[in-house]
C-alpha cells in the first residue's frame, strides 16, 4: 500500500514522514533525493535529456551541474515538460523496484506530485502536510538560511498547496494533518490521521 505524502516548502512533511517511519514502521521513498541520484546513477537519463535540450549539464569533468539545468528550465514549461517526461518514468520505475523489498504500508515523499498529470490517480491515500503559508515562509527562513526573496519566489511556484494552505483546492478523498503547533501535537494528528486511514484498508 502507498501512502503519497506532500506538503509545500516549510511544511514539516519530511518531519513528517520520519515520524510515520518511527511510529509505524513504514519506510520511506523520498522521491525529491531519488531524482538527484537517477541522474547520476541511471544509465541514459541524463544523457537523454541532454540530447533533447541539445545542450550539456556537465562540466568539463564530466560532473553533473544541477545549476546548468536550472538555468535552462527557469521560466520555461516547454523545457520542464522535457525533462519530466524523461524523468518521471525512470522514477516510477525506481520505485518500484525499491517497494518490492517491503510489506504493508510504505510512503512515497514528493514535493510536487499532486500538480504532476504524470501521477494522477497514484498511491492508495494522499496525505498532505499543511501549515499557514507565513510560518511555512519563517520555517523555511531558518532551515535553508535563504533571502526571503528566494524562499517566496519558491512558494509562489508551489500554487496548489498555497491554495490548501488557504482552505481551497484541497483534493478529494486526500487527509490533511495542520502542523502549526508543536511536535507532540504533530505526532498525535499523523497517529490519529494514519490509523484513521489503515482501518479504511
Amino acid at each position: 500500500m502507498i501512502l503519497v505524502l506532500t506538503g509545500g516548502i516549510g511544511s514539516g512533511k519530511s518531519t513528517a514522514a520520519r515520524i510515520l517511519n518511527e511510529s509505524f514502521g513504514c519506510p520511506v521513498y523520498d522521491a525529491d533525493s531519488a531524482v538527484k541520484r537517477l541522474y547520476v546513477s541511471h544509465p541514459h537519463l541524463l544523457s537523454d535529456i541532454e540530447s533533447d535540450a541539445g545542450r550539456k549539464f556537465t562540466d568539463a569533468d564530466g560532473v553533473f551541474r544541477p545549476s546548468l539545468m536550472a538555468d535552462w528550465i527557469f521560466g520555461n514549461p516547454d523545457a520542464i515538460a522535457e525533462v519530466e517526461n524523461r524523468v518521471f518514468p525512470v522514477l516510477l520505475e525506481d520505485f518500484e523496484s525499491w517497494k518490492v523489498q517491503y510489506e504493508g504500508w510504505v510512503i512515497f515523499e514528493s514535493a510536487t506530485i499532486l500538480e504532476k498529470p504524470f501521477f494522477k490517480g497514484f498511491g492508495d491515500a494522499v496525505l498532505i502536510i499543511d501549515a499557514p503559508i507565513e510560518l511555512r515562509v519563517e520555517r523555511a527562513l531558518a532551515r535553508d538560511k535563504a533571502g526571503r526573496e528566494k524562499i517566496m519566489a519558491r512558494v509562489a511556484e508551489q500554487r496548489l498547496m498555497n491554495d490548501i494552505s488557504q482552505g481551497r483546492n484541497i483534493p478529494e478523498g486526500a487527509y490533511v494533518c495542520r502542523n502549526d503547533g508543536n511536535m507532540d501535537a504533530l505526532r498525535n494528528e499523523l497517529k490519529e490521521i494514519f490509523e484513521t486511514i489503515i482501518n479504511k484498508r
